[in-house]
């Protein structure tokens, strides 16, 4: 490597969080609005520029605190984003990770010195994104959707024990459509996804219904 050659210049690394959750059935990914250029006044999935003195992972753990005061957020890796035009300001390649948390767990800023506002959206209605984000979201939202028949992904959204009716219409939520409850309990167990517990949900005045948990 020639350290001299001009095309080694100006380049720079962005980490990107897609953190989706789920709220009365409806699948919202968390979105920060920019107070600075480039791209002022836009939406855009929480992250930033990584520093030339700590790895991605630890950029994507400062920039989560530093843009809206998130801590302790489970996430993964899951796709590169390096078109030479995506920033105006010099070539950055993104990092882009996906997580899934339980947002009445956790508490956001709405202001920083660097965002105006922060919230969760609905996946189907979606502001127009800063740089690529809406790229990165759509793929993001395909990953879960690969997912969450393979790995224990959504974890991170349910208590220790739940039902499966409440897994089930997170399952449909997600994937934008019905899923057979028979096939569906089968698959996940086959799967290693889930485990039966032997333990019981009681509510007065219904049937007891038993509780799961992820597998790992």
């Amino acid at each position: 490597m020639d350290i001299k050659n001009p095309l080694y210049k100006n380049q720079g690394i962005h980490v990107v969080l897609a953190l989706f959750t789920t709220e009365n059935g409806k699948v919202k990914v968390f979105l920060i609005k920019r107070k600075n250029q480039p791209f002022k006044d836009k939406w855009i999935l929480v992250g930033g520029a990584c520093y030339n003195n700590e790895d991605v992972d630890s950029a994507m753990k400062r920039e989560m605190y530093e843009k809206a005061g998130l801590k302790n957020i489970n996430y993964r890796m899951f796709n590169v984003y390096s078109k030479p035009d995506r920033s105006p300001v010099c070539r950055m390649i993104a990092i882009a990770y996906i997580g899934v948390i339980d947002s009445s767990r956790v508490k956001f800023l709405k202001e920083t010195t660097k965002t105006q506002d922060a919230d969760w959206f609905l996946i189907d209605r979606i502001p127009n994104l800063g740089y690529d984000h809406q790229e990165i979201l759509e793929d993001a939202i395909e990953y879960l959707k690969k997912q969450i028949f393979d790995t224990t992904i959504l974890k991170d959204l349910f208590p220790k024990y739940f039902t499966l009716p409440q897994l089930h219409k997170t399952y449909e939520s997600i994937l934008n459509k019905n899923i057979d409850r028979r096939n569906f309990r089968k698959r996940l167990l086959q799967q290693n996804i889930i485990i039966e517990t032997g333990k019981l949900e009681e509510i007065a005045g219904k049937k007891p219904s038993k509780l799961y948990m992820f597998a790992n």
